[in-house]
This record gives C-alpha cells, sequence and structure tokens, in this order.
C-alpha cells in the first residue's frame, strides 16, 4: 500500500495565505515565513527550519538566483526518521518529508562526522545550490554546487549529488534499524528521486544542518557578514 506521509497535497495546506516570496525577506516576514512553513511541517525543528530560511536570505540578498524552493535536511536526526523535507516558499506548502542517506563515514546510526575533502566519504553541511539534472551510474539524479568556501563548496568536483538508492526505504529501517549509506552524496528513495529531482533542478536551495558550533558560528550565511561570503564563489544564475 502506498504511504500518503511523503507529498501533502496542492493547496490543502495554508490555501487562504498570501505567497511571501524570498525577495520580501525582512525579519517580520521571516518571522511570518517560518510560521507557515512550521505549520505546514509541524515535525521539523523551528530552529533548524530558521536557520535555513536566515541561510537563504542572506543567499539571495548577495546575488544568488531566487528560489522557489527550498530543501532542508536536518542530518541532527537518526537516518531511520524522515529527516528531509522540500518547501515550496511561495505557496507555503510542504511537498515532500522523507528519509534521505548519509556517508558511511560520518557515521553509522546518526550522522556526526562531515567533510568537504575528496574521497573523505562523508556528508558535508551548509547551503547548495541544485544545478542540472542528469543521468548517470544511479540514474537520474541531481548536482549540487555547495555555496560555502571551505564547507561544502567542493560538492561538484566530489560528484555530491542527490540521487536515488535501494538501500534508502523503510524496508531498511525494519531490517537494520537504519537505512543504508551513501559515499557522502544526500540518497534518497527510489521511489520519491524524481520528485526530487524536479522540484529542486535548476537552482532551489538545499540547506544541510547539522549543530556543529564552529560552523554555525563562521558561516557567512548564517552571520550575513559580506567580508567572509566570497562573492566570487557565489553561483549566481544569468
Amino acid at each position: 500500500m502506498q504511504k500518503t506521509r511523503r507529498f501533502s497535497p496542492a493547496g490543502l495546506i495554508l490555501a487562504v495565505c498570501a505567497a511571501l516570496p524570498l525577495s520580501s525577506f525582512g525579519a517580520s516576514l521571516d518571522d511570518q515565513l517560518l510560521d507557515r512553513l512550521s505549520a505546514a511541517a509541524p515535525k521539523i525543528d523551528t530552529t533548524v527550519l530558521k536557520t535555513a530560511i536566515n541561510a537563504s536570505r542572506c543567499a539571495v540578498s548577495n546575488g544568488v538566483q531566487m528560489p522557489e524552493r527550498l530543501a532542508v535536511i536536518d542530518f541532527s536526526l537518526p537516518s531511520n526518521q524522515e529527516r528531509l523535507w522540500i518547501f515550496d516558499l511561495e505557496r507555503g506548502e510542504l511537498l515532500l518529508r522523507d528519509l534521505v542517506a548519509h556517508g558511511k563515514n560520518s557515521g553509522n546510526f546518526e550522522s556526526t562526522a562531515f567533510s568537504n575533502v575528496e574521497g573523505s566519504y562523508q556528508s558535508s553541511i551548509g547551503l547548495f545550490q541544485a544545478r542540472e539534472s542528469y543521468y548517470g551510474k544511479h540514474g537520474y539524479s541531481l548536482r549540487l554546487d555547495g555555496l560555502e568556501p571551505g564547507i561544502n563548496d567542493l560538492a561538484r568536483q566530489r560528484a555530491i549529488v542527490i540521487h536515488g538508492a535501494d538501500y534508502v526505504n523503510e524496508d531498511w529501517v525494519s531490517k537494520y534499524g537504519r537505512i543504508g549509506r551513501s559515499h557522502g552524496c544526500p540518497a534518497v528513495d527510489n521511489q520519491i528521486i524524481k520528485r526530487v529531482v524536479d522540484n529542486l533542478k535548476g537552482g532551489q536551495l538545499v540547506f544541510k544542518y547539522y549543530p556543529n558550533q564552529e560552523w554555525l558560528h563562521s558561516s557567512g550565511f548564517l552571520k550575513c557578514d559580506n567580508k567572509t561570503l566570497a562573492g566570487k564563489n557565489l553561483k549566481k544564475s544569468g
């Protein structure tokens, strides 16, 4: 029987609310957007969601393409929990919530170690921009560009992409108590990969969270300090 938890029917959530696009970001509007998305996804940690919104606002204010959708991955949760959310920012809706893998050297049941180093087989955190879709060894997949120098900006070189995997599903959770692990990619269930890629390709934002104190206190997107953003590394469209 097909699970219905993954996708929210269009127009069902917050249908009467007016859109609050990222172009309108400001302190009060950020709070309104946070409230709307939190209502649409009550199981997401509001601190994680607020951090993702703040990082996205900072990226847009520094020239990154205006996103229509935002994916949030909370790596502070164990892998047997649905820790990927995709939001429609213009409509204030939750489009998807599901499982997502971390790298095999980031941890077993939980992810605790992260890297920007090629060959580390670890996940990386921070703000990314989803770029082009392609067909590769894992089938339909999506390339990611890391926007944070020293944190995730080697994502493309490392081939950190979103792809489907047969080890990301509830059967694995039932059998092993967790899902399988990747070589650092945020792999998802093969059943939803097309929906994920089609919603994120072409410049949408992907935010991967973990309470790493060094990153939380030094990230240019979280501090929104123009001096630390290294603008030449920002992936601008057009």
